[in-house]
């Protein structure tokens, strides 16, 4: 393995706490005024920042929202990461036996991060090595973000894999000049638009080591 990183996005790639926050925002959305079912949410906000989201909102909505919104929103969603949030199948093992060092880089909060990663028992892993994007001036899908967590952590951006599940983490690691894996055995995930973007897809993570060792492959079909 000749990488000198390993940048997992967090929510959907380390986590399966989408359909939770997706299920979360639609119920705190409807109290707000604004009907949305879960599929339109997972389509239109996956992706975004915590701000992104809530601007995206008030533009459907038509009108700002209750000022209460996002504090409401946050404890709702933070409850709920404790209680259900799990670990996406074979990230533990991986994260195990990986062999080269790694970080979690994420549009999300670090107060979201760390509440996710606790309650998935993810979180002795990623101490010291969370990167947020209220870490930089633009989060993805510019390349901020990633290379950000690269110079902190020492690599060289050319020698870090970027491990994702949606097209904008992908537009990010590939203008960061870093190789992609689009994770795909998500519910949300595009297969088809993750690998045009410039990712090699794959939907098991017990994969993901191989792929790691196989740097010079291009982006193609899914491998499992």
């Amino acid at each position: 393995m000749d990488f000198e990183l390993v940048i997992f996005d967090c929510d959907g790639v380390l986590i399966d706490s989408e359909p939770i926050a997706n299920r979360v925002f639609a119920e705190q959305l409807a109290r707000a005024g604004l009907s949305m079912s879960v599929e339109d949410i997972m389509q239109r906000f996956v992706g975004r920042t915590r701000n992104g989201c809530l601007a995206l909102a008030t533009e459907l909505l038509g009108r700002a929202l209750p000022k209460s919104f996002p504090g409401e929103w946050d404890a709702a969603l933070f409850e709920a990461l404790r209680q259900d949030v799990r670990p996406i199948d074979g990230v533990p093992e991986l994260i195990q036996q990986l062999e080269v060092p790694f970080c979690v880089a994420s549009n999300s909060t670090r107060e979201r991060m760390r509440i996710s990663l606790q309650a998935s028992g993810l979180l002795a892993f990623f101490a010291g090595r969370m990167f947020s994007s209220a870490d930089v001036l633009n989060p993805k899908p510019a390349p901020d973000l990633f290379l950000n967590a690269a110079g902190s952590m020492g690599a060289a951006p050319g020698r870090c894999a970027v491990i994702e599940d949606t097209l904008t983490g992908v537009l990010a690691g590939v203008a960061a000049g870093m190789s992609v894996f689009g994770y795909v055995g998500g519910a949300h995930s595009n297969a088809d638009a993750l690998q045009a973007a410039g990712a090699r897809i794959f939907d098991d993570m017990k994969a993901l080591p191989m792929l790691l060792s196989r740097r010079a492959q291009e982006p193609g079909a899914i491998d499992a």
